[in-house]
């Protein structure tokens, strides 16, 4: 089954397209069917040229990881976005920080690189009001593109700065809490901010009828808990290869507080966020921990 298309490389870089992407523009295209040929070209080529900007976000990241060092190995388009996906987000907070904002710093070149035509243009109060057709003339295509191709800039500029992963913002928060809170505990801060947004965007697209919108939320819900996972698994590992003696499973003599316990007939390991370890559950019942010295 096809996942990905690759499209080229750009700096050294592999880049792809999800096949999931190309629902997007069809389900553009069927979107404007009612409002002429105009339209639907006008959408298709905003789509590609927003997403140029997108994937130009995607490489800003990639860029500042290079220069300190960090290889991307990819980055690839989705329908909710694009995705680089680096070796490491940085050895350092600093580091961290200046990978997260090269993001958006991209988006908002644009938007200061846009803003003189469209405002000499006169144009600034007609953004946000609709697509043009080719009825309109060449000029007003111009000044609609412009002013969406604008919009579309200060909207992923705006969203990618929200301090709440898997958002740019939320790497920005995590780095800059990391210092006095520890890399989990400041990832949990995110990702669990993540959560909120998501909540508050998935209404948003219920109140409203936007199905992108909740698609959005999904995908931020998802995504934040997801890396939040892994760093606990590496955190593991981190302190296994450290201290290998803290991490000798152990049978638990007494059974975890009843705060603690998991849900009635669990199996699997569950972690556990005060106590700070990982705990097996066999059927209900705690059996092991890893994470405690066994003395």
């Amino acid at each position: 089954m096809l996942r990905a298309l690759r499209l080229g490389t750009a700096f050294g870089i592999p880049l792809f397209v999800h096949w999931s992407f190309f629902l997007l523009p069809l389900w553009v295209c069927v979107a404007s069917l009612g409002e002429g040929l105009g339209t639907i070209l006008f959408s298709q080529a905003l789509l590609v040229v927003v997403f140029a900007c997108v994937l130009a976000h995607e490489l800003g990241h990639a860029l500042m990881a290079r220069y300190f060092g960090i290889v991307t190995r990819d980055v690839t388009l989705y329908p909710i976005g694009g995705v680089a996906r680096l070796d490491s987000t940085g050895a350092r907070p600093f580091e961290e920080v200046c990978i997260a904002l090269a993001g958006p710093a991209v988006n908002l070149a644009i938007v200061l690189l846009l803003t003189p035509f469209i405002a000499l243009l006169g144009i600034i109060g007609q953004v946000g009001t609709g697509l043009l057709t080719l009825n309109d003339g060449l000029a007003g295509l111009i000044v609609a593109f412009l002013s969406a191709v604008w919009l579309a800039n200060g909207i992923l500029l705006a969203f990618n700065l929200i301090p709440a992963f898997p958002m740019d913002g939320g790497r920005v928060l995590r780095a800059l809490l990391e210092g006095p809170l520890g890399r989990l505990r400041a990832t949990e801060i995110a990702a669990n901010l993540g959560l909120v947004v998501a909540v508050l965007l998935g209404l948003g697209g219920l109140w409203s009828g936007n199905f992108s919108l909740m698609l959005v939320a999904t995908f931020v819900g998802f995504a934040g808990q997801m890396e939040l996972k892994a760093l606990r698994g590496q955190e593991t590992r981190r302190r296994a290869a450290a201290w290998p003696g803290l991490f000798v499973p152990r049978v638990m003599v007494e059974p975890a507080p009843q705060e603690h316990a998991a849900p009635t007939g669990f199996t699997g390991l569950a972690w556990d966020r005060q106590a700070g370890v990982w705990v097996r559950w066999v059927d209900g019942q705690p059996v092991e921990i890893y994470g405690r010295s066994a003395l």
